[in-house]
């Protein structure tokens, strides 16, 4: 996520911004574990990983709501 971003542009809002930092950091996670499970070196059943993708949306539409709040201000 914000890989079209500078990178440095996303460094100073993590460290300006320590919930942009948190929820990156999740999203981040739940990413890997994600990618991990559908590969199938994670198992996890259909219910846990439908959970995890919906929280994943939800940190990434806050987190894109933040930048954008970001670069409005």
């Amino acid at each position: 996520m914000f890989e079209n971003h500078p990178r440095e542009d996303v460094e100073a809002l993590m460290k300006a911004n320590i919930e942009f930092r948190r929820l990156f950091l999740r999203h981040r996670e739940l990413d890997s574990k994600v990618h991990d499970a559908e590969i199938g070196v994670l198992p996890l059943d259909g219910d846990t990983l439908n959970g995890m993708k919906r929280e994943k949306l939800v940190a990434k539409e806050r987190l894109l709501r933040m930048w954008q709040d970001a670069r409005t201000h």
